[in-house]
């Protein structure tokens, strides 16, 4: 579904991103997993289109995309959930949903009132502003904006930072049910017992090159990995 070949990125004259290469399979939930600033949401942002100073090769479905407008990238089925959630604030949670709808023909699997039933608390806030929501209740609206959209690949920078341990068990159980549903997830987060008992395969990043990959088994299994990579 999604491929990416000896990527490269800079901003200006640092390149931050050294020929990073991984794949997401239909219906697979990957991890990209390293310490700050080893450029996972640099990887995001240039599938995205969002970061224009690239080399390399992005696919998805077997449609090259790098350096594609990123809203074409949206219209081919990627959604992203970016770092920071960047809600609309001053526009209620239902515009906020509303404005990222997808208007591609035919059933749509994600309407406002699957969201809703997926997020009651935003159904329950629909009247409010982005800006009068909680953290936890920001993310679920950041989510929702991107289920909207009917991605085909669900991008998640920061699943679940700085969130309350009960919200955090809500979206990691949200993830759960949607790849069970057959959802395509590529998720950057922390936690990595969360994403072990979610993801199919992990993708260790340190200083803007690819240094691991394998299951959540051999994750779990090889204490040097985290150890030497993960660890602050």
């Amino acid at each position: 579904m999604l491929i990416v070949e000896r990527l490269q990125a800079a901003y200006g004259p640092l390149r931050v991103l050294f020929d990073v290469s991984f794949t997401v399979g239909a219906g697979e939930a990957v991890t990209l997993l390293g310490r700050n600033g080893m450029g996972k949401t640099t990887i995001v942002r240039s599938i995205m289109g969002l970061l224009r100073d690239i080399g390399g090769a992005i696919s998805f479905e077997g449609h090259p995309i790098a350096r594609v407008p990123a809203y074409r990238i949206a219209r081919a089925g990627l959604g992203l959930v970016p770092e920071g959630r960047q809600v609309f604030p001053t526009l209620r949670v239902e515009e906020n949903l509303v404005a990222t709808a997808s208007s591609r023909k035919g059933r749509q699997r994600w309407t406002l009132p699957e969201v809703y039933a997926l997020f009651p608390a935003l159904a329950e806030r629909r009247r409010n502003f982005g800006s009068q929501l909680s953290g936890g209740e920001q993310q679920m609206l950041a989510i929702g904006r991107a289920l909207m959209t009917n991605p085909k690949l669900l991008i998640l920078d920061e699943a679940t930072e700085g969130l309350a341990p009960r919200v955090r068990t809500e979206i990691w159980s949200m993830l759960k049910r949607l790849k069970a549903e057959g959802q395509s997830i590529l998720v950057i987060d922390k936690n990595v017992d969360a994403l072990s008992n979610l993801c199919d395969r992990h993708v260790v990043i340190e200083k803007g090159r690819v240094v691991w990959t394998g299951t959540s088994a051999e994750l779990l299994s090889d204490r040097s990995i985290k150890d030497r990579f993960l660890h602050v």
